[in-house]
């Protein structure tokens, strides 16, 4: 038997979908294994830790291009451009952050005003968002 895993058991290994593996492998973060002839390809054991390094980064906002960088920074070990791309993704988390609670603060405005109302008026939501 050949060493190494089948696509399904490294899907199951990382806790992926088969088909984000092809579609990582499309986007050029996964190596494809050659296939054999008349046999199926075989992944080795170290793409798992590939797959949930890429999952990770994901869970923390990088884009798939931004986790590609950081792949190819981890081959050249080189930490303070990763903290950099770190940072700059920091960064723009909290800006994201800072726009969503500026729009809590509005909608909430919004819906204590339509709870205001008596229902027969026109309403504050619908009447905010016709504005020029």
């Amino acid at each position: 038997m050949t060493a190494g895993l089948s696509i399904g058991k490294l899907a199951a290994a990382a806790g992926v979908n088969i088909e984000t593996i092809r579609y990582y492998q499309r986007r050029g973060l996964l190596d494809e294994p050659p296939k054999p002839l008349g046999g199926y390809r075989r992944y080795l054991p170290g793409q798992v830790k590939r797959l949930r390094f890429i999952k990770r980064a994901q869970a923390l906002g990088f884009t798939l291009n931004e986790v590609g960088a950081l792949l190819s920074l981890d081959a050249v070990c080189t930490c303070s451009e990763t903290r950099a791309l770190a940072v700059r993704k920091l960064v723009m988390i909290e800006q994201k952050m800072a726009d969503l609670a500026a729009m809590r603060q509005v909608l909430g405005g919004l819906v204590h005003k339509c709870d205001e109302g008596d229902g027969g008026a026109a309403c504050p939501i619908i009447d905010v968002l016709n504005r020029e």
